[in-house]
């Protein structure tokens, strides 16, 4: 298949490279990068429907007024497989994940069983090589079951193929066990990516603490659960020189926290997630479930805080937190709810808010999806360049369009998001051979 695109904008971060330009893309491979001009400012010019000739094994695409980006890399995602298929598989995950402009997924560890030994690695990495339609990059358990009181052989997890380690949905309460699992991660290579929270200060608590939680006579979970295990963590990072990165950061206090270490030359990087920055604990009100995650939603201070450390680099990397979950486990009293979001679908559209809002450019926005948490993972991502696999998307950053959850690939119906009018679309997807065309959705 023989792919000619004219007229895109392209913004690489991995090669530096912007610009206008025309690629032919020959069956799988980038054959062809012409940039015409470079530097122009993009959103002057007016954004046209896509026009495409298609011959027998061709295709032609006019993408003037279209962006073209390296595809997206999501850091943080559940795919529920092995053991929880009727939440999520891998191949509806990374269906899902495609269809949202992710290339390149981190599955985490929780699933059934737990990924803390190398046969498990190895199904995932079958699984998705069979099934899947992206990259996928298995995070290994720090702690054996998950249960944060003995470490897990990463050794053998790295060599398995774990990009990263993790407990995420649990933390890991023993200091020494975190101390030891940051020394072990900064020999070989993968990253300790910490769920911070301390399980005796959320105290089976629901929801964030404060006036709404008192309201609706809910059990709050205070701030400072967050705060102290972020606090923990960067002075372990600080004392051992082992580096850290922090999940789903959604305090100001834990920001202040991390600015404070990175200005310190703490080794700690941190992501956050579109809801964080996107909603506040007002969406819990009527007792809605699907807004129901953890860490929980917080005050507009935190929101605007967040956006704030994203703007400074504070918070490096956007991750989903993609939590897919069957309807059932939603659809009761709020306390007895499971904790998330089904994110892939909708995070880079709701993400491209802060562009709209001026608060990113774009450049900057795509740079958190792609090469900070390539970085961060000591991931190899070429970028779009001559000679390479494709691995890219293309974007009209102004076609609107809204959330129906019906509509998700994903198993997970699961979203405080739907029927929301957003700004953004994915309309194709290029991996490798693979070409995913979402223009008539």
């Amino acid at each position: 298949m023989l792919i000619k695109i004219y007229n895109a904008y392209i913004i690489d971060p991995f090669t530096g490279k912007n610009g206008i330009a025309d690629l032919i893309i020959d069956n799988g491979i980038i054959k062809t990068l012409v940039f015409k001009e470079k530097d122009i400012p993009h959103s002057d010019r007016s954004i046209k429907k896509t026009k495409s000739k298609e011959k027998a094994n061709s295709i032609e695409i006019d993408a003037t007024g279209l962006y073209i980006f390296p595809g997206l890399i999501d850091m943080h995602t559940h795919l529920r497989e092995p053991g929880y298929e009727y939440k999520e598989t891998i191949r509806t995950g990374t269906l899902a994940a495609i269809r949202g402009g992710f290339s390149s997924i981190c599955c985490m560890a929780n699933t059934f069983p737990v990924n803390d030994t190398p046969e498990v690695t190895y199904y995932i990495l079958a699984k998705a090589k069979e099934e899947g339609s992206c990259d996928v990059y298995p995070v290994g358990a720090i702690t054996k079951g998950l249960k944060g009181q003995e470490l897990s052989e990463m050794v053998i997890l790295k060599e398995a193929g774990c990009v990263a380690f993790s407990d995420d949905g649990m933390p890991v309460m023993n200091s020494l066990i975190m101390r030891r699992a940051l020394e072990y991660s900064k020999v070989i290579g993968a990253p300790i990516i910490s769920h911070c929270e301390n399980m005796l200060l959320s105290e089976d608590g629901v929801m964030n603490e404060g006036k709404i939680s008192f309201y609706l006579g809910l059990k709050g979970i205070p701030k400072a659960s967050e705060e102290v295990m972020v606090a923990r963590d960067i002075i372990l990072s600080k004392h051992f020189k082992a580096p850290l990165h922090i999940a789903h950061i959604s305090s100001k206090g834990s920001i202040d926290l991390i600015k404070r270490a990175k200005e310190e030359g703490v080794p700690v990087t941190a992501e956050t997630c579109p809801h964080y920055f996107t909603l506040t604990e007002n969406a819990v009100s009527g007792y809605n479930t699907n807004a129901k995650v953890n860490p929980p939603l917080k005050t507009e201070e935190d929101r605007e805080a967040i956006k704030e450390a994203l703007k400074s680099g504070v918070i490096d990397a956007i991750a989903t937190d993609h939590a897919p979950h069957h309807i059932d486990e939603k659809k009761v009293p709020f306390q007895e709810a499971v904790n998330g979001i089904s994110g892939l679908e909708t995070a880079f559209s709701l993400s491209l808010k802060l562009v709209h809002a001026g608060v990113l450019t774009i450049a900057e926005l795509i740079e958190k999806f792609t090469v900070n948490p390539a970085k961060i993972l000591n991931i190899y991502k070429s970028g779009i360049k001559e000679g390479m696999d494709a691995d890219l998307i293309v974007v009209d950053i102004k076609r609107e369009w809204t959330v129906d959850k019906e509509k998700f690939i994903s198993q997970g119906k699961n979203t405080p998001f739907n029927g929301w009018q957003l700004k953004g679309k994915i309309l194709m997807a290029f991996k490798g051979k693979q070409v995913f065309d979402m223009r008539n959705e």
